[in-house]
């Protein structure tokens, strides 16, 4: 089958895997955006308080390697079902929401733990299960829907909010969360050929686990993950504060959070075409290095509109290609069984940045009220993180569920626990 070609027995999977990222957890990253500055407004909060938003990743990190866990053994249909039975009602808390902090955040909570099965992990399943010549671009596509997501209905959902209030904001959410997802759960159907075909799954024991803590190539991963997503507080909640400090509104940063969605699309698609056919680390190194000068742009003191946007598109057009990147990387080193608990650890990890970046933002607006200091250290960190992917290798021949005679050779002649289906090949 053609690279093209194999597109089309799998594009049902793929248009519903993509509906499930797009319509799940992952539209609550660019919808903050747009409610943050009007519940700060609408209840008094500080700049400062709303940024421990973010901080909650802490408390919802040990969910997160249990869901991938529980998604390679039941499936990532049966993982959407769960998942979606409860980020719409998160939304539709939301609109109900008295003004208490500690409220917001337990609902964010709730949704963030268990919106965790609405979340990549799931969905990248979906697609490693079926691509074997196009899983950079299919991956590609489906980071896509969520970006594409922001474009569209970042800006309908602020014509709402002036029209008829941010309540009735976050009821429309609810609703097109509830669609989506059950159209997610129809269209991805079953398992795909390639977990089919595995008829022995390879067991999760603490054996496996410590191999897999070992391997120099997925603790490069998480070193990576971490560091490229410690800036990731600017662009999930604090674009349109970030904007307001430069004057500018609440129309201008609902365009940027639109041309923030733009840019990650257009190079999610240049990275994912690029992971067919060059080595992932390079790619990874050239596509994550760029939002470091769009970091330090914002930093400048220079805030001419052409300016900020130039900056939000930098950062968009690379914010994002790691999880392409550590998919691919995934899939091409570690076994299919473990595929979606090795990427929930990957995501533990760039929970962990997140939460940690937001503390730093937190403490960083309380001492400075600006943000310069921390673009800063959000170039530096990106940059860094580029370089762990670098490292991390990729030039080895990508590996399905069911690895080829020589594969199965390689794999067994490079750890004597090859049975456990976790060792690094390439």
């Amino acid at each position: 089958m053609s690279y093209l070609h194999e597109f089309r027995p799998n594009l049902s999977p793929l248009i519903g895997a993509t509906l499930g990222l797009s319509f799940g957890i992952a539209i609550n990253f660019y919808m903050t955006n747009i409610f943050g500055p009007i519940l700060i407004r609408e209840f008094g909060w500080t700049r400062s308080q709303f940024a421990l938003v973010g901080a909650l990743g802490f408390v919802s990190l040990v969910a997160v390697p249990l869901a991938g866990r529980f998604t390679d053994r039941f499936g990532a249909r049966r993982a959407a079902v769960v998942g979606f039975s409860v980020v719409p009602f998160c939304f539709l808390a939301f609109s109900f929401m008295s003004g208490n902090l500690y409220q917001f955040f337990a609902i964010t909570l709730i949704s963030s733990t268990l919106g965790m099965l609405t979340s990549t992990l799931v969905f990248a399943r979906v697609v490693v299960e079926r691509f074997e010549r196009a899983p950079g671009m299919a991956l590609a596509l489906l980071a896509s829907g969520p970006p594409v997501m922001g474009a569209v209905g970042v800006p309908a959902v602020a014509a709402i909010i002036e029209a008829e209030g941010w309540r009735v904001g976050y009821q429309v959410l609810a609703a097109a969360s509830a669609c989506g997802g059950l159209a997610a759960i129809i269209l991805i159907g079953g398992k795909g050929k390639q977990a089919k075909a595995s008829a022995d799954p390879v067991r999760m024991d603490w054996s496996t686990f410590s191999e897999l803590c070992q391997s120099r190539v997925f603790l490069l991963l998480l070193a990576g993950m971490f560091l490229c997503n410690l800036p990731q507080v600017l662009v999930s909640s604090q674009i349109g504060i970030m904007l307001a400090e430069n004057g500018a509104g609440l129309k201008f940063a609902a365009e940027m959070v639109s041309v923030y969605g733009v840019a990650t699309i257009t190079g999610r698609l240049i990275s994912g075409y690029a992971l067919d056919r060059i080595a992932p680390n390079l790619v990874a190194l050239a596509a994550l290095g760029l939002p470091a000068l769009g970091y330090v742009a914002l930093a400048s003191p220079y805030d001419a509109k052409w300016i900020l946007a130039g900056s939000i598109a930098l950062v968009g057009l690379a914010q994002g290609a790691e999880t392409d990147v550590g998919a691919v990387l995934a899939a091409r080193h570690f076994h299919l069984d473990h595929f979606s608990f090795v990427i929930g650890m990957l995501m533990t990890s760039m929970g962990l940045a997140s939460a940690l970046g937001s503390l730093v933002l937190s403490y960083v607006l309380y001492r400075t009220e600006n943000f310069f200091i921390f673009l800063l250290l959000s170039a530096v960190a990106t940059l860094a993180g580029a370089l762990c992917f670098y490292l991390g290798g990729g030039t080895g021949k990508y590996i399905s569920g069911t690895p080829t005679a020589k594969e199965e050779d390689q794999l067994t002649a490079e750890s004597s626990a090859g049975k456990s289906g976790m060792t690094p090949v390439g």
